[in-house]
């Protein structure tokens, strides 16, 4: 069943006001990401980049010189403690307090967007996906590093039971089928790997259009 607007602003308010209150622990928390993922999904990009859920700006050292990067995230806690990584980046960074549902960008924007753990969180990951289909450029690319739900029978099950735990302490969804959401917003895997089990994986999609 799908929210209603009003239900949908509602519960995005209440997951960005959990982001706000882990913002000073978030770090500790987000070391399940390897610096050497980071890197490689970050290794190649070229011109005009968005990442959606800068969180606390954890990859903007990974970026080269010669780039532009847009983040955006709707934690303004977390968005402070990015700011104090944008004077030590090589790339040129701009930050913005944005909801990844409600994006303030024309369309066919950007070169390319960049996910790291952030659709955990959207309270509806498919109008988050049609958002980035839209903004990125018709060939264009969006790269990710995203957690889902296992693909393993009995691992899954464990992720759905402590799903509700998880999302009431931290907001982030444990058990999201996330292929099954980019597809139904019209995007293209064109690759996967799997870096953890099939719970966490690199994705390269295409926007499809």
């Amino acid at each position: 069943m799908t929210e209603s607007s009003d239900q949908l602003n509602k519960h995005t308010e209440t997951i960005k006001k959990r982001y706000d209150r882990i913002s000073a622990l978030f770090d500790v928390m987000d070391h399940m990401i390897r610096d050497s993922w980071r890197k490689n999904l970050l290794a190649n990009l070229q011109g005009n980049i968005l990442e959606v859920g800068v969180g606390t700006g954890a990859n903007l050292r990974h970026y080269s010189t010669n780039v532009h990067v847009t983040g955006i995230d709707f934690s303004p806690k977390m968005l402070a403690r990015a700011y104090e990584q944008v004077d030590k980046v090589k790339a040129k960074v701009v930050l913005k307090e944005m909801d990844i549902q409600h994006m303030d960008f024309p369309d066919n924007t950007f070169d390319a967007v960049v996910s790291t753990c952030v659709f955990c969180s959207v309270p509806d990951p498919v109008k988050g996906f049609q958002e980035i289909r839209r903004v990125v450029k018709p060939d264009g690319k969006i790269v990710m590093l995203e957690h889902m739900r296992s693909e393993n029978g009995f691992a899954g099950k464990m992720l759905d039971l402590i799903n509700p735990l998880t999302v009431r302490i931290v907001g982030a969804n444990v058990n999201r089928k996330t292929i099954e959401n980019i597809e139904n917003a019209g995007l293209k895997i064109e690759k996967q790997d799997y870096l953890m089990t099939s719970i966490m994986r690199k994705l390269i999609i295409s926007p499809n259009k």
